[in-house]
């Protein structure tokens, strides 16, 4: 007898479902690590090209779930798409990951008046297609990349370990970093309701470089902003699935979810498993947090890892994910193992 597929497992969960396992899906599961997203984008003419071109842009998404057991596709794109919307120029060179044009504080009233939408229309579009050509017990995931974390590319042109170009900024020209940050924020609820709209059941807003913030940075540059969109996203779609991820929150964590509202947190691979289900609300859902190096080394000791994770969180919504993205060096025979462990658990 065939065992006819939960509809969208990885949905409940966010909203709030235990699971007798916990669904499935890897941040940047579309990507380097696969030969046929390779092939793929070495005929895409460059990186935004092939964000911005839906017939290759809906094949990536999908080329996952065709290897593995996945619970949900993620909308294949980059959260620099809106600074590119917004007009400051952005590339991604050989080697060297996404380079921006200089922020001109000038133009920040243009931006202000920018319709993102336009620009963005290719990416809404690829949502579309893959809506269309998804099984339908699989989730659909958009995304978008938290104001602070977006700024500190746009400020600093590019990333850097400790984000001081952008922390700086916002401590020397507060006027500008604030009209920087509601500029991010309305392009984000913006471009995040057109997601829902086009066909994606939960979006994630991506805050990568939370990590080297003090507290009170934290609260005025990460969950303040995150706030702004959940709450804006909300008034537009009722009700709607939002998972956040403020890497390297750490114990700023639980604030994070209890202001912000999410639905569920991400935790990155540095967070205790006990510490985050001492100190989050049992209803709380978590998504994560398998150290990514643990699935390129493979073996027993990512299985009881994965163990480990599934059982401290068995009590509440989980979804399980890395603690950040899959690296390139992967071996393809590793994520088979794992997702099939998980799924099979």
């Amino acid at each position: 007898m065939t065992e006819i597929a939960e509809p969208k497992k990885l949905l409940r969960t966010v909203l709030g479902e235990v699971q007798k396992r916990p669904p499935i899906w890897i941040m940047r599961q579309a990507g380097r690590y696969l030969p046929e997203y390779l092939e793929v984008r070495s005929k895409a003419n460059g990186f935004l090209n092939l964000c911005y071109t839906p017939e290759l842009a809906a094949k990536v998404t999908l080329q996952p779930l065709q290897r593995f057991n996945l619970d949900a596709a993620i909308l294949f794109s980059d959260i620099l798409v809106v600074p590119d919307a917004l007009g400051q120029k952005v590339a991604f060179e050989q080697g060297e990951g996404p380079v921006l044009a200089a922020l001109d504080v000038k133009e920040l009233p243009a931006m202000a008046e920018k319709n993102v939408l336009p620009h963005l229309a290719p990416v809404l579009e690829t949502v579309a297609r893959v809506r269309e050509a998804l099984e339908p017990e699989k989730t659909l995931i958009g995304f978008c990349g938290a104001p602070w974390t977006v700024a500190t590319y746009m400020i600093g042109q590019r990333g850097s370990p400790d984000q001081a170009a952008a922390r700086l900024f916002a401590l020397r020209e507060p006027d500008a970093f604030s009209a920087l940050m509601d500029i991010l924020v309305e392009a984000s609820v913006d471009y995040l309701v057109a997601q829902f709209e086009a066909g994606v059941d939960v979006v994630q807003i991506f805050e990568s470089w939370a990590l080297n913030l003090d507290e009170a940075a934290f609260q005025d540059r990460v969950i303040g902003p995150n706030k702004r969109i959940v709450d804006g996203v909300r008034a537009r779609v009722p009700n709607a699935p939002i998972i956040g991820f403020p890497r390297g929150a750490a114990g700023m964590t639980a604030r994070y979810v209890e202001e912000t509202g999410v639905n569920m947190v991400g935790l990155d691979y540095s967070m205790p498993v006990g510490f985050a289900d001492k100190f989050l609300a049992p209803n709380i859902g978590v998504q994560g947090n398998l150290d990514p190096l643990r699935v390129v080394a493979g073996g027993s000791q990512m299985i009881e890892s994965a163990e480990g994770i599934i059982s401290a969180f068995a009590k509440r919504p989980h979804v399980f994910n890395l603690g950040h993205g899959i690296v390139p060096q992967t071996p393809i025979e590793h994520v088979e193992q794992l997702v099939n462990f998980v799924t099979e658990s």
